[in-house]
This record gives C-alpha cells, sequence and structure tokens, in this order.
C-alpha cells in the first residue's frame, strides 16, 4: 500500500507541475473575469466567455458550459463571484463525464484478449513516436510483453526514432525497408507478436493529411490485414494530438476523425503550454474519451487520463 500511495503522489505532483501554467492562465483571466462583481451577472458571464475561448477550451463548448452556468443562476436566483470557480469546476466535470464515461485500460490490467493491439494515428510532429515509446515503457515496467511495428514507412526519421525508443524501453521493434508497404509491416508485426506470445501491440502509422483519402485507404489496409492475423484488430485506435496548438488540435481531430474510426485520444505537451482547455473542448466536441496526457519529457510523464483529478487539479487554489 506504500508503494501505492508513493506513486499515487508523484502522479499528482506530475499533474500538478504539468498543468501549473494553465493553471495560472485560468485563475488570473477569472480573477479579472469577477474584478469588482459580487454576483455573476451578464456582464461576469461575457467575460467568463471570453476567459474560456482565449483558454482553448473552443466556441462550442464554452457556450455549453456558459448556457449550464446560466441555468444554475436562474435556479439558484442568487451566485456569488466566489461561488463561481467551484461551479466552474463542477460543470466542466460533468461535461468531461458525458465523453469519458469508460475508464482507460490500466497498464497493470489483465489483458483478456491477447494480443491487445494499438493502431496509433495523428501528424507529424505531435509527439506520436515520443507517446509510443512512453506507452510500451509502460506496459513493460507493469509486466507486460510489448512488441512495436515501425509502419511509417515514408519517413526513415520516424523509423529511427521507433528503433531508439525500443532500445531504450527494452521491447523489438519490427520494421521493414523505407517506402515498404506500411500493412506489410503490420501483417510481420503481429505474426511476431502473437508467436512470441506478446500481451500488446503498438503499431506506429504515417502522419500525413494532405491527401485523406489516400490516408483513408491506408488505414483501412492495414486494419484489413491485421485481422487476418488477429481478428477484430486494431482493439484501439489511438490518435496523438499535440496540447500546445490549441485550436490546431481541434482541426487535427476533425480530419482524422472523418478518415479514420478513432477510438481514444493521446493528448501530449501539456506541460510547456497555458492551453490544457483544449483537453475540455476536445473531449467534449468529438465524444471520444481521452486515454492519456503527456506532462513531461520523463518516461513516466505520459499518464493515464483521470477526468477527476484532472479537473480538480486545473481548479485548485493554494
Amino acid at each position: 500500500m506504500g508503494i501505492f500511495q508513493l506513486f499515487s503522489k508523484d502522479k499528482q505532483e506530475t499533474l500538478d507541475k504539468g498543468l501549473e501554467r494553465t493553471k495560472t492562465s485560468v485563475f488570473a483571466k477569472l480573477s479579472r473575469a469577477v474584478a469588482g462583481k459580487s454576483k455573476v451577472d451578464d456582464e461576469v458571464l461575457d467575460n467568463l466567455e471570453e476567459v474560456l475561448v482565449t483558454s482553448d477550451v473552443g466556441i462550442e463548448t464554452t457556450l455549453r458550459i456558459i448556457e449550464r452556468i446560466e441555468k444554475r443562476a436562474a435556479r439558484d436566483k442568487y451566485i456569488g463571484t466566489a461561488e463561481l470557480n467551484t461551479i466552474l469546476k463542477e460543470e466542466i466535470a460533468a461535461l468531461l463525464s458525458e465523453s469519458n464515461q469508460e475508464t482507460a485500460m490500466d497498464f497493470e490490467a489483465e489483458i483478456e484478449h491477447k494480443p491487445y493491439v494499438i493502431m496509433v494515428v495523428g501528424v507529424n510532429g505531435v509527439g506520436k513516436t515520443t507517446t509510443i515509446g512512453k506507452l510500451a515503457y509502460q506496459f513493460k515496467k507493469a509486466g507486460k510483453t510489448v512488441y512495436l511495428g515501425a509502419a511509417d514507412t515514408f519517413r526513415a526519421a520516424a523509423v529511427e526514432q521507433l528503433v531508439i525508443w525500443g532500445e531504450r524501453v527494452g521491447v523489438p521493434v519490427i520494421k521493414q525497408q523505407m517506402g515498404s508497404d506500411p500493412a506489410s509491416v503490420a501483417f510481420d508485426t503481429l505474426t511476431s507478436a502473437k508467436a512470441n506470445n506478446a500481451d500488446v501491440i503498438i503499431i506506429d502509422t504515417a502522419g500525413r493529411l494532405h491527401n485523406k483519402v489516400n490516408l483513408m485507404n491506408e488505414l483501412t489496409k492495414i486494419k484489413n490485414v491485421m485481422q487476418k492475423v488477429v481478428p477484430n484488430a486494431p482493439h484501439e485506435v489511438l490518435l496523438v494530438l499535440d496540447g500546445s496548438t490549441g485550436q490546431n488540435a481541434f482541426e487535427q481531430a476533425r480530419q482524422f476523425t472523418k478518415t479514420t474510426q478513432v477510438t481514444a485520444l493521446a493528448i501530449t505537451k501539456l506541460d510547456g503550454t497555458a492551453k490544457g482547455g483544449v483537453v475540455i473542448g476536445i473531449s467534449d466536441q468529438f465524444h471520444i474519451p481521452v486515454r492519456y496526457i503527456g506532462l513531461g519529457e520523463r518516461m513516466e510523464d505520459l499518464q493515464l487520463f483521470d477526468k477527476d483529478k484532472f479537473v480538480e487539479t486545473l481548479f485548485e487554489q493554494h
């Protein structure tokens, strides 16, 4: 129990540190929004709307939050500005609960149907390969056997980077020559991993969006080929988004969800940005659960997303 508590404390400290810039920014803006006001009126709501939009929560999600607060104000007749922080926290938590009802698969959890196949998608530069490496580390640390597949065969750097991560973590990486058929790499990876009774397989894919038809065809082909080896694969299609890009992350989510059936999100680079509100907006707008958040450079800094802890930390005043 002592080890678990220490680990939980360490995770909480990482979350606190990772969201520090977002939290500081949000509280500074909230203070200005309610300055000189004792109750939540139309002017405060207008100011609050601006706070949320400029915190990259997104316009549609912001309007939903404002509407919820307006209803509470009408129902409760009088809401003081001192209560606004608590109400905002409660409404955002409720919003996140609607999109994150299923719990992320814990790294420690028993895998019922082995191997568990994760196909990772996302544009270049969002931290896709790094996220794969960190996922491999977390699963391996939990005692799982992990295989990686370098199916982004269009960029030599992507293959090289995945191989480096494989060496760092100590897991095998299946690769082919540059320009090889990505579906062929996925087939080899699943075949090898299955023969060696692997628990988890993570497949990297190309991050190109300039030709959506080609990308869609490629991802469909990879899926079809994987299912010849492991029926129902992939069990998870994980879209990696760079949280520090704010509204650009929304656009990437929009394009990828049109292109393939994304089942989960990983939002990276939250530690270096004040745009952590993007997690709330993307989760709400696309109704896809956020599985993982990236909060730093260390391998341990990729965390399972806990919606309650996230909101609690974001609105915690010291």
